[in-house]
């Protein structure tokens, strides 16, 4: 069996485009975690699992799940997941393609009265973005086992707690057990996604095959140096925190080119702030991500180097202040395979590709296999009302993730 790509992209599209009508800003869309925009979208999403032939349930953390049982009953499951939370002004695509997309492979199966070897899971999680409470991938991580009951405190900027905000929503905070998947409970995670950056479209490809999700490292870097009256400290005699932070700023670009990685500060300040004062002080935020751990490694080893080349030439006092700290998520290698079949049988050259940015596949690693597939976007741009793909990729993404469950059912000894 097949699924058409034409039909099946332009009603993908046209279900994002319900979804993005679900927000909490009038005229941009933002949409967080257990707000009353979030029900509504867990509601719409259940309802088209069920049209579909799925079992719906919303588990003890806010996650819709639908479950397309296998030719067996209690068989253990394929997952299909992203998330339904949004950053704020989103773009329409990030997550919820992954859901609708993992819905439309279900509608083939059922009309096609298809059972596999094993049953498909979609779930549409709750919060992978973080905005409200600060955590990331609060829903994944219940699935997987690893969520810690110690962000059941964590408050929003109302100061509504997780625990409060759950309760309110009609979750569980005491049950979020019942939300993990055993291993023999799931045989493997997938998730399809917009690349969320430019590499396919430079490459004229609708989809690409994820070898890993980066490895992330974020400090806050802090020169310390000396105030000063800008008129009357010579040249000589300065110890300007921001003159040495800008110059940590080009080390930052350069280490990224040298080592492979990606290298950014996203943030810096100046103290005291005064347009007639030397700065005393600089603060900056550096992220650095790579999809090999021992690279990203080396990169900061680097990059510890050269800042503290930076402080003690100009005079300056460094300090680092460790802020997230998370190892690559490699992809499976026998399910990356799969989705190269799957891509070929459409008829498409295979490409692989890293992922950047996190997704629900890094908590779903702990619990299972996982692999991912990358759709194209735009430009590359994301967390944007720019974020922009065609029906037609949608479509093939879609065609793919189906051929895909195939595939698997295929290599299921019987």
């Amino acid at each position: 069996m097949r699924l058409d790509p034409a039909a099946a992209g332009a009603a993908l599209v046209e279900r994002c485009d319900a979804l993005a009508a679900l927000t909490e800003e009038p005229g941009r869309l933002t949409r967080t975690y257990l707000t009353p925009r979030h029900a509504e979208a867990n509601t719409l999403v259940g309802q088209w699992m069920a049209a579909a032939g799925m079992a719906v349930r919303v588990d003890a953390l806010g996650n819709v799940v639908g479950r397309y049982e296998g030719a067996a009953p209690d068989a253990p499951a394929v997952v299909i997941g992203s998330h339904l939370d949004t950053v704020r002004d989103a773009g329409r695509y990030d997550g919820m393609l992954g859901v609708v997309s993992g819905i439309a492979v279900v509608e083939a199966l059922h009309a096609a009265g298809r059972r596999l070897p094993f049953a498909v899971e979609v779930v549409g999680f709750g919060d992978e973005e973080g905005v409200r409470f600060g955590a990331t991938l609060i829903g994944s991580r219940a699935l997987a086992g690893t969520f810690d009951p110690a962000l059941l405190a964590a408050r929003d900027r109302d100061g509504t707690t997780l625990r409060e905000a759950l309760t309110a929503f009609g979750g569980d905070p005491a049950g979020w057990h019942s939300c993990t998947y055993g291993a023999a409970r799931i045989r493997a995670y997938l998730e399809l996604h917009i690349e969320q950056g430019p590499l396919l479209e430079r490459l004229g490809l609708p989809v690409g095959v994820v070898t890993a999700i980066a490895g992330a490292t974020r400090r806050a870097v802090t020169f310390g140096g000396m105030a000063g009256h800008a008129g009357t400290v010579p040249m000589d005699g300065r110890r300007d925190a921001l003159a040495g932070a800008a110059e940590a700023v080009l080390a930052v670009e350069a280490v990224g080119r040298a080592h492979g990685v990606v290298a950014t500060v996203g943030r810096m300040e100046a103290l005291p702030g005064a347009v007639n004062v030397i700065p005393g002080a600089a603060r900056f935020t550096v992220d650095l991500r790579a999809a090999d751990d021992a690279a990203r490694a080396a990169a900061l080893a680097d990059l510890d180097g050269r800042l503290a080349a930076v402080a003690d030439r100009r005079g300056l006092t460094l300090a680092q202040e460790p802020l997230h700290e998370n190892a690559a998520t490699p992809c499976d290698p026998a399910l990356m395979a799969v989705l190269d079949r799957a891509v070929a049988r459409a008829g498409l050259p295979v490409h692989r590709l890293m992922s950047g940015a996190g997704h629900d596949a890094m908590a779903m690693a702990a619990v299972a296999p996982v692999a991912m597939l990358f759709v194209r976007c735009a430009g590359g741009i994301s967390h944007n009302p720019a974020e922009s793909i065609t029906a037609a990729d949608a479509g093939i993404g879609a065609a793919v993730l189906l051929d895909t469950l195939l595939l698997l059912a295929e290599d299921t000894p019987a």
